[in-house]
C-alpha cells in the first residue's frame, strides 16, 4: 500500500483532473498509463537501478538524476531550484514516476547538453529520454587520457573508462555529440534520423511501458517477423560470408571479432591476458588462468585489468560502448558498425585480424 501512496501521491502532482473528476472514462483514462508505468524499468522499485544506494540511505547527487524521481525533478528545476544541477541526494526507492516527466519544465525541455560538451537543440518530446539515456563519458575522455602516449606502451595511469549505461540517445546521434572514440582521420555517421514517423522515441517505444511498439516497423519492413532481422545495407560487414540474416547479425558479428581481437593484443602486445564480464564493474579483468573466460573469482575489483595501453583501451572503450546499447540496430547501426570496423583496424596494426573480409559502411 506504501508504494501505491506514493504513486499516487506523484500523480496528484500532475493530473489532479484525472484523479477527482468523476466517471469511468477518467478512471480509464488513469488506470491504464499507471498500470503500464508500474510494470516499467521505470516503475520497478526492486532494480538495481534505485536500489543499489540503499545501504547508504540516499542517491548521491552526482547520480540522482537518473536513480530518483525527485532527483530528477531537482535536475530539471521543476522543484524550484536551479535547473541542470542537482542539489542535494535524492531519497532511495524512489523510481522515475509520473511527476519527473509530467512538469512544466519536462515539458518545456527541448535542449540536452552530453558528456562530450556539445548541446543539442529540437530534442522536443525526446528531451527528457535523452537526458538519461546518453552515458556519462565520451571519446573525449578517451582522448584526453591516451594524448601524448605511446599508443602500445602501457601505463600504470591508464584505467578503463566507462560510457555507463543506457546509452541509447547517445548512439542515436552518433558522431553529433562524440559518444565513441572516433579515430583520427575517419568520417563518422551522424545522427540516425530513420523515417519522419520514427524520428523520436515515442516513436518506437510506449511512453509508459517503454516496450517496443514493432508493428509500425514490421509495417514497412515487410516480410520479417523480427525486427533484428531488419536490414537495408546489404554488404557481408561482419566477413561470415552471409548477409541473410538482420544488420543486428552484422553488428554482433563485428562485436565479437573486436573481442577477440582484444583478447589477442592484450595477450601478445600488453603481456596481460584479459577478458570481459557483463555484469560486474569495472568489466574487463585480468584472465589469471588464460582460459578466455572471466571466472566468478576473477571478476574482483582487485583484479580489475590495469595492464592499458591507449590502443587497447581505445578499443575497449569502444567495445562497452556497443554492448551498453542493445538496440543500436535500430537507434544507429551505421555508426556502431564504424567505431568497430575502426577499432578492429586499430588492432590489426599489432595483431592478425583479417580486414579483407570486413566491410565499413
Amino acid at each position: 500500500m506504501q508504494i501505491f501512496r506514493g504513486l499516487f501521491g506523484l500523480i496528484g502532482l500532475v493530473a489532479p483532473m484525472l484523479l477527482f473528476s468523476p466517471g469511468a472514462a477518467a478512471d480509464d483514462r488513469l488506470t491504464v498509463p499507471v498500470e503500464a508505468w508500474r510494470t516499467s524499468p521505470h516503475g520497478d522499485y526492486h532494480s538495481r537501478s534505485f536500489t543499489y544506494w540503499n545501504k547508504d540511505g540516499a542517491v548521491p547527487a552526482v547520480c540522482a538524476a537518473c536513480h530518483s524521481g525527485p532527483g530528477f525533478i531537482d535536475f530539471l528545476g521543476a522543484d524550484g531550484s536551479p535547473a541542470f544541477a542537482v542539489n542535494r541526494p535524492a531519497p532511495i526507492n524512489s523510481p522515475v514516476g509520473c511527476a519527473s516527466c509530467h512538469t512544466a519544465a519536462a515539458h518545456a525541455l527541448d535542449s540536452v547538453r552530453f558528456p562530450s560538451g556539445v548541446q543539442v537543440d529540437g530534442l522536443g518530446t525526446s528531451a527528457v529520454c535523452n537526458v538519461c539515456h546518453q552515458g556519462r563519458q565520451s571519446g573525449d575522455a578517451v582522448t584526453a587520457a591516451t594524448a601524448g602516449r605511446d599508443e602500445d606502451g602501457g601505463s600504470a595511469e591508464l584505467s578503463f573508462i566507462n560510457v555507463h549505461y543506457g546509452v541509447a540517445a547517445t548512439v542515436m546521434q552518433g558522431s553529433a555529440v562524440r559518444g565513441a572514440f572516433q579515430y583520427p582521420g575517419r568520417s563518422y555517421a551522424g545522427r540516425f534520423a530513420h523515417v519522419p514517423s520514427a524520428a523520436t522515441c515515442a516513436s518506437c517505444h510506449d511512453v509508459h511501458s517503454t516496450r517496443v511498439e514493432v508493428q509500425g516497423c514490421l509495417s514497412c519492413h515487410q516480410g520479417v517477423g523480427d525486427v533484428r532481422a531488419i536490414r537495408t545495407q546489404h554488404a557481408d560487414f561482419d566477413g561470415d560470408g552471409t548477409t541473410h540474416g538482420g544488420i543486428h547479425g552484422e553488428i554482433v558479428g563485428l562485436h565479437e571479432a573486436l573481442y577477440r581481437a582484444i583478447q589477442a593484443y592484450a595477450t601478445r602486445v600488453a603481456g596481460a591476458p584479459i577478458g570481459y564480464a557483463p555484469g560486474r564493474f569495472p568489466y574487463f579483468f585480468h584472465d589469471t588462468d588464460g582460459d578466455g573466460q572471466i571466472s566468478t573469482e576473477e571478476a574482483a575489483r582487485p583484479n580489475r585489468y590495469a595492464s592499458w595501453t591507449p590502443r587497447l583501451l581505445k578499443a575497449a572503450y569502444n567495445y562497452q560502448f556497443v554492448a551498453k546499447d542493445p538496440g543500436t540496430y535500430t537507434h544507429n547501426p551505421t555508426y556502431a558498425m564504424q567505431v568497430l570496423y575502426d577499432s578492429l583496424e586499430s588492432l590489426s596494426v599489432r595483431v592478425d585480424v583479417d580486414m579483407r573480409a570486413l566491410r565499413r559502411p
